[in-house]
């Protein structure tokens, strides 16, 4: 099996060829991520592979140490100053050699990270994921077994009997159970709402419930 840094290099070759699809119109659009448009999820995931962390440092500092506004603000004013087509060049470029934190950020939790923005692109205008399993399977894997700083992914699954119903991936004992494809799965446990209505199971709306309370 490909270990995380080959999957995330042919996962992030894959994206390309997919966002080089995207409309101007498509890219304005609001993304899953509530914060951010389609524009800005590209603008963060361009910050995930060259960010430096003085930068990172000086918006913590301006926005009173929260990281999440940090990350926020810095995405949005990146999304002003560049355009799609820029943006997504520069992306392509970093693939092979990120700079500042993505040469250091663990490889398990970016491949996730760049896996749920691109579902959140793509569940906002209607289209169907490109994602391949073996790469699903992996964002899954870690959601439910890796502790994540920035979404509790693993606290949230605690407990459940979790289920992809379009490959072979299972999580999980007992009644309280929740299934369906892998791509909506991996949504919905990164605290995409919108995402349960793709799943079935007696587990769904308790999954729901922790996400609604974090």
């Amino acid at each position: 099996m490909s270990g995380p840094r080959n999957l995330l290099y042919d996962n992030d070759i894959r994206f390309v060829d997919f966002a080089r699809e995207l409309s101007d119109d498509d890219w304005s659009r609001q993304s899953l991520c509530t914060e951010w448009s389609n524009h800005e999820v590209l603008a963060h995931l361009v910050l995930g592979y060259r960010a430096s962390p003085a930068a990172l440092a000086v918006g913590m500092v301006r926005h009173r140490g929260s990281f999440d506004r940090t990350n926020t603000a810095l995405a949005a004013d990146l999304a002003r100053r560049h355009g799609p087509s820029e943006l997504l060049d520069e992306f392509a470029a970093l693939i092979g050699r990120p700079r500042g934190v993505g040469r250091v950020f663990p490889r398990r939790l970016l491949l996730g990270d760049h896996v749920i923005h691109e579902l959140d692109i793509a569940f906002a205008l209607g289209k169907r994921p490109t994602v391949d399993a073996d790469v699903l399977a992996a964002v899954l894997n870690t959601q439910v077994r890796v502790p994540n700083p920035f979404v509790p992914a693993a606290a949230w699954a605690r407990g459940l009997n979790l289920a992809a119903t379009d490959t072979d991936w299972a999580h999980g004992r007992g009644a309280c159970r929740v299934a369906g494809p892998a791509a909506p799965l991996a949504s919905a446990l990164a605290g995409r709402q919108c995402a349960l209505d793709q799943l079935s199971g007696s587990g769904v709306e308790e999954l729901r419930a922790r996400i609604a309370v974090t």
